[in-house]
């Protein structure tokens, strides 16, 4: 598993104009070739009048998939131009379909490549790129009298980030932790409450922040 890297942040659409011609970015996850597909023909079945619906993704951990489909436009000038921006944008397990309008004035071979570019650029920037980043969840278990300043503590730090209290016999606080830093995590917490918190490691799970 990568301990770090940048994906779209959720499914969404953006629309621009350029030369009357209307140009509808639609980008998603996807962690498989089937559902890449699927979302591509999910879109196609929606915009079953449009001029064009052009496509590309990338997926797999180092890119081992990735295509481009310019849906009849002319060659190298829609889905390479949109799987560049997707490179370019430092993407892993991202779809994009870019349906096109005619708006009857031709742009030219180096007209699409940019218009093409542009719209997948602008979704992207328009829906949000997220980095997901892999911790280690650790369990802390601690007697209610620590709460208020285990809580504090942790909502101020730097590095450690709260996930979750869970209110049972005793208060079991989840932790997002670096792997690097789990037995700083361990050292500081067992300071804070004089040896006195039960510490155990959890999954480890993708933390996602915006970029």
């Amino acid at each position: 598993m990568l301990l770090q890297y940048y994906t779209v942040k959720n499914a969404g659409e953006h629309e621009i104009v350029i030369e009357k011609s209307k140009f509808v970015a639609q980008i998603t996850r996807a962690t498989t070739e089937e559902a890449a597909q699927a979302f591509i023909q999910e879109i196609k079945k929606k915009h079953w009048d449009a001029t064009h619906n052009c496509s590309a993704y990338l997926i797999g951990e180092h890119n081992q998939i990735q295509k481009a489909n310019d849906d009849g436009e002319p060659s190298g000038t829609a889905g390479v131009p949109m799987l560049e921006v997707l490179k370019k944008r430092d993407l892993k397990d991202t779809v994009v379909v870019v349906t096109r309008y005619f708006g009857g004035i031709k742009l030219g071979a180096g007209g699409l490549i940019r218009a093409y570019g542009k719209a997948v650029s602008e979704g992207l920037n328009a829906i949000g790129v997220v980095e997901r980043r892999l911790m280690r969840v650790i369990h802390t278990k601690i007697d209610y009298t620590w709460l208020g300043k285990i809580e504090n503590e942790l909502r101020s730090h730097p590095s450690f980030i709260l996930k979750e209290i869970h209110y049972l016999d005793m208060v079991e606080v989840e932790t997002y932790v670096a792997e690097e830093m789990k037995e700083s995590f361990v050292d500081w917490m067992t300071e804070l409450t004089n040896g006195q918190a039960e510490i155990f490691e959890g999954e480890t799970e993708y933390l996602e922040t915006d970029v």
